[in-house]
């Protein structure tokens, strides 16, 4: 269901009367000492003038004395202002902290005030984001955001919470039945998964330019179909597929690689094969198992467990990379701010499937110089691919083709590509091929990536990887397994030793508080039982086991990060279960090899830049170390913000200082030292003086068995 606006009302103040029909609402009142760049003048009881100084105008509302009622959602007050503002945002505050360490829960967009000297009346439904953010009407805030214009002078009065009218019902009508088709699907996906099926296909291999597809199956008139299910195809809807008719089991079938589909050349290597009887399965499906590299690439081995996350030669510094060493790094690839569908001026030309698609060269070429410097120190680099919605992105016809057709775009950071049609899956295929190939040479021309982090978070999807919000759990994750299979599929095509890396945030059993949409338990699960059924594949983790508060870097004092399996959160505290996990049997590329696991996003924080906060800070780097270098399920360790940044929700959890810091510009913080020392012969002085702080005298007090 396509996102839709909050409905902005325009009444003269005489109908305003009909919203009460419930009795005197409770109004509410603004928090003066809260005002940012504003300047209120309290003109009675419930009525301001407020005029914006600066580009970020807000304020909160006072606590509520009383919760709302369940059928109290949209948010309505009287207004009249000259200019009007440019937009109108409502951001809810709870008591926890979530995935990006802040009490927000999250924010809702509108449309602006509109501009008018006569008393109007604004109203907007928040019934949506006050179930999805979680929010309780008697603990929480409200802050109320007027634009981001200058100088604008606004009357408000009477703000209080009213009952939706029959026009607001009649959208809410349409979402709800949107969630039921959703679930629908939902229900079709787990069924699928937890069936079983008395025909296979079981091996499938993709060479230069045929497939080998093997088999067998059970049917009364030794009949079948071979069905090719495209990666803009469901499997729960087999009309749409292509047929080979099967007359004996069991069967080997070459089929052509290639083929045309409206106008583009289609790799059928991105394909999942499954037997069919009319509409009905007989199997499950199954990718590809070998798909023949073009290319002799040697795998990548890491020489140690230190690591940079969010690498890029442009951010300086980069004789870090000799002075810790690291020996990986990750890199945030946003490749929808680069991509084009025609050419324009400083552009790389790629051709992909009979379509040219444009890059620009500025960029790419940032990016050839960062996996050259990696290159150049034999340092393991993973490529996180990051999908910008349409607004962000450089080319926006690109941008909308890839935005998920249910992206809700209010507190989202990225979409998850959208893969519902042949054109939508060329262009995202263009992408991962032009990567891939670039920085999949024999000769290193431009460096090289090794394995392919699959987007950021996704079991905070919502706000991380989004395709709208409260969507059931196996919707969710059969777009992301198959985003995951696509890169995979198309990587492997020049590189046969990379691996595709699912993201997560340091939930565990349980979402996240605040932001959480999945427990990575259960998106685990999911991916195994995919490859169970699906034919498995290389993929590992690429965890954040930030501390359960990002604010506090003592993070042994974690509660919700236990030592059993089903702890609600791994944080550095309890790693131990995410070690135990990676190397249960199950859990097992083919039974046989663990799976990688990087800590791909992870560090401590320090509150201020006081001794006391900066020794805290490097106190949680030494805690995490100390306890990893016991783990050998762990593969790789890269700090995450590798210098403190102006954007990471007030968080200072670099090894250095920020760039611009005024009296010590990126400055070498005590945790820069620790990291420095870790893995080396004088590690164990450097960390010395930490144990009083975390409150041990051995460093074996910190080792858990689990439970």
């Amino acid at each position: 269901m396509e996102s839709r606006y909050p409905i902005i009302i325009l009444l003269l103040a005489s109908l305003l009367a009909v919203s009460c029909n419930n009795g005197s609402p409770e109004y509410m009142r603004f928090d003066l000492s809260t005002a940012n760049h504003l300047i209120i003048d309290s003109l009675g009881e419930n009525e301001y003038t407020i005029t914006t100084k600066g580009h970020d105008p807000y304020i909160f509302l006072e606590k509520l004395k009383k919760p709302l009622a369940k059928d109290q959602t949209v948010l309505t007050f009287e207004y009249s202002s000259v200019k009007g503002i440019n937009f109108f945002e409502v951001f809810f505050f709870s008591e926890e902290t979530g995935s990006f360490g802040s009490n927000l829960a999250g924010s809702q967009k509108g449309p602006g005030l509109e501009a008018t000297e006569e008393i109007a009346v604004y109203s907007v439904d928040l019934g949506e984001s006050i179930e999805n953010f979680n929010w309780n009407s008697e603990k929480g805030f409200i802050r109320l955001d007027f634009g981001d214009q200058d100088n604008i002078e606004i009357i408000i009065r009477n703000i209080y919470f009213r009952k939706r009218n029959e026009n607001e019902n009649n959208i809410i009508r349409e979402k709800e039945a949107f969630k039921v088709l959703d679930q629908q699907a939902n229900d079709k996906f787990a069924n699928y998964l937890s069936n079983n099926y008395h025909s296979f296909i079981t091996r499938v291999e993709v060479l230069d330019s045929t497939l080998r597809i093997e088999g067998n199956y059970r049917s009364d008139d030794g009949k079948a179909i071979l069905h090719a299910v495209k990666p803009w195809e469901n499997i729960t809807s087999l009309e749409q597929y292509e047929e080979v008719e099967l007359t004996q089991s069991p069967f080997s079938i070459e089929l052509e690689r290639y083929m045309n589909i409206d106008g583009f050349l289609y790799d059928q290597a991105l394909s999942k094969w499954v037997v069919a009887k009319g509409d009905r399965l007989l199997s499950s499906a199954r990718y590809a198992d070998y798909i023949k590299p073009e290319r002799n690439l040697p795998k990548g081995k890491l020489a140690g467990r230190k690591g940079i996350g969010g690498y890029h030669i442009r951010r300086g510094y980069s004789s870090d990379l000799v002075d810790f060493p690291a020996t990986s790094i990750t890199v945030n690839i946003w490749f929808t701010r680069f991509m084009y569908f025609d050419e324009r001026e400083n552009t790389i030309a790629h051709e992909y499937g009979g379509k040219t698609y444009y890059f620009d060269r500025t960029t790419v070429e940032g990016f050839d110089r960062t996996m050259l410097e990696a290159f150049r120190h034999n340092i393991i680099v993973a490529a996180i691919v990051l999908v910008n919605p349409g607004s962000q992105s450089a080319d926006p016809k690109v941008g909308q083709l890839l935005q998920d057709k249910n992206f809700g775009g209010e507190n989202a950071f990225y979409t998850m590509p959208n893969m519902t049609s042949v054109e939508s899956v060329h262009c995202y295929a263009a992408a991962l091929d032009f990567l891939a190939s670039r920085y999949g040479r024999e000769d290193n021309k431009y460096g090289r990536i090794h394995h392919w982090i699959m987007h950021n978070e996704v079991d905070a999807g919502h706000v991380w990887t989004n395709m709208g919000r409260n969507r059931p759990l196996h919707v969710f994750l059969n777009a992301y397994y198959k985003s995951m299979r696509l890169c995979y599929n198309i990587a492997r095509k020049y590189d046969g030793n990379s691996e595709v890396l699912a993201s997560f945030t340091h939930s565990w059993a349980e979402p996240v508080p605040v932001d959480g949409d999945y427990a990575t338990l259960d998106l685990l699960n999911g991916l195994l039982r995919y490859s169970e059924v699906e034919g498995d594949f290389q993929w590992g983790l690429a965890c954040h086991p930030y501390p359960e508060d990002l604010n506090e870097p003592k993070t042994w004092n974690d509660k919700a990060a236990a030592f059993t399996m089903n702890s609600p959160m791994v944080t550095f505290k309890n790693l131990e279960v995410l070690d135990k996990w990676i190397k249960l049997p199950q859990n097992k590329y083919l039974g046989t090899q663990k799976r990688t696991v990087w800590l791909s996003e992870n560090g401590t924080n320090s509150r201020s830049y006081s001794e006391q906060d900066l020794a805290e800070q490097a106190a949680g780097f030494a805690y995490a170390w100390k306890k990893m270098k016991h783990l050998d399920g762990i593969d790789a360790f890269q700090w995450h913000n590798w210098m403190d940044a102006r954007g990471e929700f007030g968080l200072c959890i670099g090894l250095r200082k920020y760039p611009d810091d005024e009296t010590d510009t990126a400055g070498k913080k005590p945790v820069w030292y620790l990291f420095q020392a870790a893995d080396t012969p004088w590690e164990d002085k450097v960390f010395e003086p930490y144990k009083s702080i975390i409150g041990i005298s051995d460093w074996s007090e910190i080792i858990h068995e689990v439970e």
